[in-house]
């Protein structure tokens, strides 16, 4: 058997190790080192790897013989194989690892989002998916801190202003409050925190309480506080609309107005009571009666009205001073209410003169000389003497009386009988007493006669429409006027608006006067857009019989369209007592009225009985303040409170407010410095006709003002 290849093969694979071991070897390494970079790349993969090899080795492989060097060549091939799976392990391994490290960074970051800290920037030094998911997060990180910058900027705001803010749900319980809600109920955020709203409300109150208010009017209500003191408020709804149910709710804004409540009973206290004598004024004396008559009317009982007149009351003043003579008055009340019973009632009608209501009669008796009796104990109790300074004072007084309903079924016909039966017993010396009886009716007769002529009035053209210019205070120029309606008789004069217009009232005339005012001041208008002067906006009044009128609305809107008038140009003016006969029908005329762009007055505010809050309901742009106020302001100091608490309130309530009746330079001085905004009186000259005040609008035209100097001395 030949056994000579065997050495042969096993040379050769000698050689091949040799040769393996040997500088072959580095050139191996080599090989797998420059295959590194290619492994380690995201989209490598072995088959590159290998084709590489076999690429390098074949050089060599060729060059040996082929029958010869195969087992080398797969050996080679193996190891290679081996090294490269090794170094693709262990790459794989790395990224794998770093991956980790960036998916737990960014799990963290996460983690501190949730938690509400975006300080830190979110960042990797991975360049693929993780890296992408990186740069998401931290836009989002930003994008949340610049959402919360805001949100924390609107809950500093709502936490700095001084009106209380609540959110609740859509049943009323208390989600969240401002630290202005907390001071107004007194009690912390935390013990607010579910509980229902309305039973934080009055429980006199419950009832009209509510949050559904499609329109955000301001309402009033009254909150009882931790203390359980209730506190009045005025509030605003609305609801929050959202998508999630859950933040679905209410948006409450209320304000504590125990101040302004305490400012309108002020002023309702100053406007009804006298200040010196602390009864009745005149304005109050006459509601009471007005009262009184309406209760014995029901009731089949009597009642008397007594007129006092402290004799010869001039002679005290001007011996002894004023403050003696506020002393009599003084005492005088003061005996009054000593004597007569609590049914009665006193007031103060002029500066000497005083009223008596007997209340409660009864008609079986002897009213006249019961009256009688007791007018003369009043009489007698009067002239009790009176100390001062040393000196005995002696007052008496005068006396008319009236009888109800013998004398009169109305206030306005007792007062006026009353005082008939006065004058007679002042002209016979003092201390005397009249009864009112029919020989003292001159007074009505006439009444009745002018009665009759009102209506002929218009037949015979005997109505005149006067303009009393309205003068805007910061510069004395033109604002505009208001219209007053004046009576001329041929054989009388004048007639003032105080002396018919009741009667036209009682006659119903007073639909045809009013709607014969408008279309007068319309067509006067109307020329003086013609002329090259601005009228500016004039004032119209109103009474309770017109805007009873089915087609009141479309009467308007016929009278000023007719003569091509804007709406804007005109002012329609109603006094209180108007506004508060029906206070719901007269809100829907109203609003409709000022839809159609015709601005609406408050007339002679502060002698009815409404308050500026129960006017807020009312689309009213001005208040005027009535000329009893503006008389005495700047001699009374209670009567300059008013008039300053009125002008305050009135700009609180974003309205121009008027003066009326401003007489002298002292007044207006005064208005001026409370920054009243308009007034109107006799300071300015008397209401003219429409051709007067389109020449007095034609002089301030060319620079010749007539009211400026005033201004000037101002």
């Amino acid at each position: 058997m030949c056994a000579c290849p065997e050495p042969a093969a096993s040379e050769q694979a000698t050689d091949g190790l040799a040769r393996l071991s040997g500088p072959a070897s580095l050139v191996m390494l080599e090989l797998f080192e420059g295959q590194i970079p290619r492994i380690m790349q995201p989209r490598s993969s072995l088959d590159v790897v290998v084709a590489g090899v076999a690429a390098t080795t074949a050089g060599p492989a060729a060059a040996a013989d082929n029958g010869t060097v195969t087992p080398v060549v797969l050996l080679v091939l193996a190891l290679g194989l081996f090294v490269a799976l090794v170094i693709l392990a262990l790459a794989l391994r790395t990224r794998l690892a770093h991956r980790q490290r960036a998916a737990r960074k960014l799990t963290n970051a996460v983690e501190k989002l949730i938690q509400g800290d975006l300080s830190a920037a979110i960042t990797t030094t991975d360049t693929a998916e993780v890296g992408l998911l990186a740069r998401a997060l931290d836009r989002l990180r930003i994008s949340l801190g610049t959402t919360a910058s805001s949100r924390d900027y609107l809950t500093q705001v709502i936490a700095s202003m001084s009106d209380a803010v609540l959110l609740t749900r859509m049943d009323g319980a208390i989600a969240q409050v401002n630290p202005a809600a907390e001071r107004l109920l007194g009690q912390t955020a935390a013990d607010l925190r579910g509980q229902l709203l309305v039973n934080l409300v009055a429980r006199n109150q419950q009832g009209a309480f509510t949050l559904a208010d499609a329109q955000g009017r301001a309402r009033e209500t009254a909150i009882v506080n931790g203390a359980g003191q209730e506190v009045p408020v005025s509030y605003t709804s609305a609801e929050i609309a959202a998508d999630e149910p859950a933040l679905r709710g209410y948006v409450i804004t209320a304000r504590n107005v125990s101040e302004r409540k305490l400012a309108e009973q002020r002023i309702r206290y100053l406007a009804r009571i006298d200040a010196l004598t602390k009864v009745a004024n005149r304005m109050q004396f006459q509601h009471l009666l007005q009262r009184a008559i309406a209760r014995a009317r029901r009731g089949d009982h009597r009642l008397a009205l007594i007129y006092l007149d402290v004799d010869k009351f001039k002679e005290i003043n001007d011996t002894f001073g004023h403050a003696a003579g506020d002393l009599c008055l003084e005492t005088l009340t003061d005996r009054l209410r000593s004597i007569l019973p609590d049914s009665s009632a006193v007031g103060r009608l002029a500066g000497d003169e005083f009223g008596v209501i007997l209340d409660n009669l009864d008609p079986e008796r002897n009213l006249r000389a019961e009256v009688v009796a007791t007018t003369r104990l009043l009489q007698e109790a009067i002239t009790e003497p009176l100390l001062y300074q040393g000196h005995q004072l002696y007052i008496s007084t005068s006396a008319g009386i009236a009888l109800y309903p013998g004398d009169g079924n109305n206030v306005i016909d007792l007062i006026r009988n009353a005082d008939a039966a006065l004058y007679r017993a002042k002209s016979q010396g003092g201390g005397a007493l009249e009864v009112y009886h029919s020989d003292m009716n001159a007074v009505t007769v006439e009444r009745l006669m002018l009665k009759s002529r009102l209506r002929k009035a218009f037949e015979k053209n005997e109505l005149r429409v006067h303009y009393q210019p309205k003068i805007d205070l910061r510069d004395g120029s033109i604002a505009g006027a208001e219209a007053l309606v004046r009576w001329e008789l041929t054989d009388r004069g004048i007639v003032l608006p105080a002396e018919f217009i009741p009667l036209a009232e009682e006659s119903n005339m007073i639909l045809q006067i009013g709607e014969w005012v408008l279309d007068r001041v319309c067509s006067d208008y109307e020329s003086w857009q013609l002329t090259p002067v601005n009228p500016g906006r004039v004032a119209v009044n109103l009474s309770l019989r017109q805007l009873k009128q089915r087609n009141f609305i479309s009467r308007v809107q016929a009278i000023y369209g007719k003569h091509g008038v804007p709406p804007a140009a005109l002012e329609l003016e109603i006094t209180e007592t108007t506004l508060m006969e029906d206070p719901k029908r007269t809100l829907r005329l109203l609003d409709e009225l000022h839809r159609m762009g015709l601005r609406l007055a408050i007339d002679d505010f502060g002698t009815g009985y409404s308050s500026l809050s129960a006017l807020q309901q009312f689309p009213i742009s001005t208040l005027k303040i009535d000329q009893s106020f503006v008389r005495n302001a700047t001699t009374n100091h209670d009567q300059a409170t008013i008039v300053s608490m009125i002008i305050e309130m009135g700009h609180s309530l974003k309205l121009e407010v008027v003066a009326e009746g401003v007489e002298t330079e002292d007044q207006l001085r005064f208005l001026r410095a409370l920054n009243c905004d308009y007034a109107q009186g006799l300071l300015f000259g008397r209401a003219m006709a429409a051709d007067d005040f389109r020449d007095l609008l034609l002089d301030q035209g060319t620079g010749a003002g007539r009211y400026r100097p005033l201004f000037a001395r101002g």
